[in-house]
């Protein structure tokens, strides 16, 4: 396994450029809706949440939820990862093998992604687990993500973005990502989550292994 790069924290703040003041009241309106909804869920479960209620709890209109967030499962899923995932891998030198490349940077999302509030990410891969809507429209965000990794392995490669061979390899780690999730939701979110992302890395480099066959 590769560690972690000591010289650059990848998704550290301190490496973020401040924000604007628009910037700031976006993602604050962005995290009130996110905040009702959860508590929401949590109260009367996820088909009973109505975009409605989501607005009054937030403090905003409904018109306002809709331009944020087009449907009601992006509530659950969008968050501001995937630019930051972008830049993230085309940080990385150049003469790093593309394995720990992806490895480095998808580790230190999830760490993230986990860390910053393990309650709501406990949350969010029921919903993924339990809830057909959610599990949908998560697809489509991955496939998102996935072509922002075509992207960064085209560029570190050469190839092109929209070759099979880059599409495939770029895909799989977004599959992996994916049943990592579920699988750690649907198992009680037993263990660490990045423990649970590390494995899913290891069966996409070297296989599932004999014990599993």
């Amino acid at each position: 396994m590769t560690t972690m790069t000591a010289a650059r924290l990848p998704f550290s703040p301190a490496d973020r450029p401040p924000l604007g003041l628009r910037e700031r009241k976006k993602i604050k309106t962005r995290e009130a809706i996110r905040a009702a909804m959860y508590a929401l869920v949590e109260e009367q479960g996820y088909e009973a949440t109505t975009v409605e209620q989501i607005a009054e709890r937030a403090e905003v209109s409904a018109s306002t939820v809709f331009r944020y967030f087009p449907t009601k499962e992006d509530i659950v899923l969008t968050d501001e990862y995937d630019p930051i995932l972008l830049e993230e891998l085309r940080a990385r030198p150049a003469d790093e093998p593309w394995p720990d490349t992806i490895r480095d940077v998808m580790l230190a999302a999830a760490r993230v992604g986990v860390e910053e509030d393990p309650h709501v990410a406990r949350l969010r891969t029921r919903l993924m687990a339990e809830v057909p809507a959610v599990r949908s429209r998560m697809m489509e965000s991955m496939s998102v993500t996935g072509r922002l990794i075509c992207a960064a392995l085209a560029e570190r490669t050469g190839r092109d973005p929209d070759s099979l061979e880059v599409r495939v390899y770029a895909m799989s780690f977004i599959g992996g990502l994916m049943e990592a999730s579920l699988y750690w939701a649907e198992n009680g979110h037993q263990g660490d989550f990045t423990a649970v992302v590390d494995r899913a890395l290891d069966v996409l480099e070297h296989g599932p292994g004999q014990e599993d066959r």
